[in-house]
């Protein structure tokens, strides 16, 4: 006789306060509609979670663990989530928006985020290889030495992004948007001079 998984315990509709959230929540596996405050949620605490309709706000995810954790319809604002691996989540139904976050070293390696907003982020060395960011938009991101190699970033809006560079010989860039003075970003390992 195997042993019987024990239901999952939901919070709903919840505020979690910097050093509550994690003794009020040791045992609670999905949440929805919860917000997050200030709270330090580095190393294991959201492995296998579910988080629905939630937003964390200047909270440090740093190094979090985020394996097999659902990410649906999630944002995080003025996060700091370096080296965070959000190529080791759930995909199903992955959603995530970010504001004003530190993403530098973070993964989003193969995953499909089309429409992604990324806005006034500092995601230097992230990789963004295998992605599909179709119409994602960047807008005021730092991209600096971002990976990008096999990603799919036709309509995306770069206008406003700085310090990319990006090979469109080994990336798919169909109507992507680029304002002038960001061409170089796109010529750079051409060997191509540009002056003004």
């Amino acid at each position: 006789m195997g042993s019987q998984r024990r239901p999952a315990k939901v919070l709903e509709d919840a505020t979690l306060i910097s050093a509550n959230v994690l003794e009020r929540s040791a045992d609670i596996s999905e949440f929805v509609r919860c917000t997050f405050i200030a709270c330090d949620l580095q190393g294991t605490w959201c492995a296998g979670r579910t988080f629905a309709e939630c937003i964390f706000r200047d909270c440090d995810l740093s190094l979090a663990d985020l394996d097999r954790t659902a990410l649906q319809d999630v944002t995080f604002e003025r996060c700091k989530l370096v080296g965070a691996r959000f190529d080791h989540c759930h995909t199903f139904l992955l959603s995530i928006a970010f504001a004003q976050c530190i993403l530098d070293l973070a993964s989003f390696h193969g995953l499909k985020l089309k429409g992604t907003r990324f806005t006034g982020c500092r995601m230097r060395e992230t990789d963004l290889s295998d992605a599909d960011l179709s119409n994602a938009f960047f807008a005021e991101c730092d991209l600096g030495a971002a990976l990008f190699d096999g990603t799919v970033l036709e309509g995306a809006d770069l206008r406003s992004a700085v310090n990319y560079s990006i090979d469109p010989t080994r990336n798919r860039l169909r109507k992507a948007r680029f304002a002038a003075e960001g061409l170089s970003g796109l010529l750079d390992r051409t060997g191509i001079i540009i002056e003004s």
